[in-house]
């Protein structure tokens, strides 16, 4: 019997920490006979699965509105099964199965077992029957955790090293969605990542909801340090950045790790969210003002040069314009090298939204988000400014070229970024076509010319 390859679509949303279960998804589906893409833009498959992103307000309506494009999509005969996953539906699948009918069925977001048989039945029914569960069976069992379809470019990965958090912040949804911490056994990660140094991949970005807990739940102490340690002594690993640390008992053994290995990026995002001691503790951060600056002075002694990334919260409840005076200041005064901020957005279920008002009027949320946001586009120009004159090592992600291109990059560029940049979300370093022909997820050593607020412009020279 002829057997047509069933094509699904996997459309990611939200974070880097979905992308990495969508490329296992991916991993596993293609293992058993599947042909996947990921390709929201431009979905052609008759089979779509919507990976959801939960978190807060914004995302959860992007997410609903890219359900509701595809259920169309289904409606109008162009889709012949819709399925969603992840955080979203982990958390809202009754309501989401009433409002959406069109959807053929909902999985949470660690079920993906249930979903890949599900595939399988309505899609292999027909097809090599008495194959089917023996295949599954064999490809489980040979270890289908490590079998990712890479969507990123082919020199970089994300490595998820936890689930889940045990944190509780006020204002956070994510433990009501994730559950507790779970880390995963520090050599079924290490094995993964030899297995990506074998297919390619320079640069690890390690992320967990919270990485400075990994390891308390199985070793009984705080592990990321050897982890890290570890890694970096893994040949053909580059580049190991690390995401997404809290403040509370941080791992201060850490630090020598990351001055000491070359291959261990300068760089970590840490989200603080408030300076003041009365938001704090409402927030339930289990961090003061002063521990907050201790930290950030001990971080930037210990590992010099060092670019920290963070997160900051404005309008939560109970935010005096003294609390956001003194959190301007504090950006001020600290001077990070990366920040991103959003405006609180009351989340059901979630401790502030039990206990607390959300009496910030939502105009003067977007008022204190903005100045915090224009003081930090200042900030970030001026730190940009001062890496003039360096040469730094760069990697290339791709070369954008041709037409449709404004402003600076026209005439056609090679984008990398140092190590002091995350993908997608940090500065990049813009190299002009004409200078030569680069090779996309090499290292080039790059002098930087020029700089704007969001890139920096260089030259190769001779390494």
């Amino acid at each position: 019997m002829r057997h047509t390859t069933p094509s699904v679509d996997i459309i990611t949303m939200g974070c880097s920490k979905n992308l990495f279960d969508s490329e296992q998804l991916m991993g596993r589906l293609e293992a058993l006979g599947f042909r996947c893409t990921h390709d929201p833009e431009r979905p052609r498959a008759q089979i779509a699965v919507v990976n959801t992103c939960g978190f807060i307000a914004d995302a959860k309506q992007e997410s609903i509105d890219e359900i509701l494009q595809l259920a169309q999509r289904k409606t109008d005969g162009k889709l012949r099964r819709l399925y969603v996953m992840g955080c979203l539906s982990e958390r809202y699948r009754d309501e989401l199965q009433r409002e959406i009918p069109e959807v053929d069925r909902f999985f949470g977001k660690f079920d993906w077992n249930g979903l890949v048989t599900e595939l399988l039945d309505r899609e292999m029914k027909d097809t090599m029957v008495g194959e089917k569960e023996k295949t599954w069976k064999q490809a489980d069992n040979a270890g289908l955790r490590h079998l990712r379809h890479i969507t990123t470019p082919s020199h970089y990965a994300y490595v998820k090293i936890s689930e889940g958090c045990d944190r509780h912040c006020a204002y956070c949804a994510i433990p009501l969605i994730t559950g507790r911490h779970v880390s995963r056994p520090m050599d079924d990660i290490l094995d993964e990542v030899r297995l990506l140094v074998s297919r390619g991949v320079k640069e690890f970005q390690l992320i967990a909801q919270e990485l400075t807990f990994y390891g308390e739940d199985i070793y009984g102490r705080q592990a990321i340090a050897e982890l890290v340690d570890r890694m970096a002594q893994i040949e053909g690993v580059r580049w190991i950045r690390l995401h997404y640390a809290y403040p509370a008992r941080f791992p201060y053994d850490l630090l020598p790790v990351m001055a000491r290995h070359d291959n261990v990026c300068k760089y970590l995002d840490i989200a603080l969210q408030h300076i003041s001691d009365s938001v704090l503790e409402r927030m339930r951060r289990n961090q003061t003002r002063q521990q907050t600056l201790d930290l950030i002075s001990r971080i930037r002694r210990e590992v010099p040069g060092i670019h920290l990334r963070t997160t900051l919260l404005v309008g939560f409840p109970g935010e005096t314009e003294a609390d956001f005076g003194e959190l301007l200041q504090f950006v001020r005064d600290v001077r990070f090298e990366r920040m991103g901020a959003f405006a609180y957005s009351e989340e059901e279920g979630t401790y502030s939204a039990l206990h607390y008002t959300d009496d910030v009027p939502p105009e003067v949320k977007q008022q204190r988000l903005d100045r915090l946001m224009a003081l930090q586009q200042r900030i970030s120009q001026t730190i940009a400014t001062k890496k003039i004159g360096q040469t730094l090592t760069t990697i290339i992600d791709r070369y954008e070229g041709g037409a449709g291109l404004t402003g600076r990059r026209q005439g056609g560029y090679y984008v990398g970024r140092t190590e002091y940049s995350s993908p997608e979300v940090d500065p990049e370093v813009l190299i002009r076509a004409d200078e030569g022909t680069l090779t996309v997820g090499q290292f080039y050593q790059v002098h930087i010319t020029d700089a704007e607020e969001f890139d920096l412009y260089g030259e190769t020279v001779d390494n």
